[in-house]
């Protein structure tokens, strides 16, 4: 097991947690019987539905890349990334921006093509771009969904 895995596993179970605590006390204002009580027991019920749900998503979303990574690995198509790394290991911003822009025009060549959106997504990580990093992905895991049935 990976430690970004363990340490998600930790954090849900921390967050389960404060959501148990949460719905006690939420429970608690509900059975008060004061209106005002009431009202901040049903809405302190919504954060617990919140936060389970978003963690389901989330891992979800970690399963369905994880596939998706094993299949390209195993179709030996898994990117060679040239950057110029820093002591942490990290790649240097700009040389992930200039190797960005390869896998960039490769997804737009191939725009139905889900290994080239994935790649993509890994590239745009690469240069610390989390949000459409996540975007490439999930666009990679609806094209994957579409061509496998």
């Amino acid at each position: 097991m990976t430690g970004a895995k363990l340490g998600a596993i930790v954090t849900s179970c921390l967050v389960i947690m404060y959501v148990a605590l949460l719905s006690n006390t939420a429970i608690a204002l509900l059975q008060s019987g004061d209106s005002l009580s009431v009202l901040m027991g049903g809405l302190l019920l919504a954060f617990p539905v919140l936060a389970i749900w978003s963690i389901i998503t989330e891992f979800i979303f970690g399963i369905k890349v994880e596939k998706l990574g094993k299949q390209l690995q195993s179709e030996n198509r898994w990117p060679e990334f040239h950057f110029e790394l820093r002591p942490s290991g990290r790649p240097v911003r700009a040389s992930a921006d200039s190797e960005f822009e390869r896998f960039r025009e490769g997804a737009m060549n191939a725009p139905e093509d889900w290994r080239s959106w994935f790649i993509l997504g890994l590239a745009y990580d690469a240069a610390s771009d989390r949000p459409r990093a996540r975007a490439s992905m999930r666009k990679a895991i609806r094209l994957y969904r579409g061509t496998s049935g």
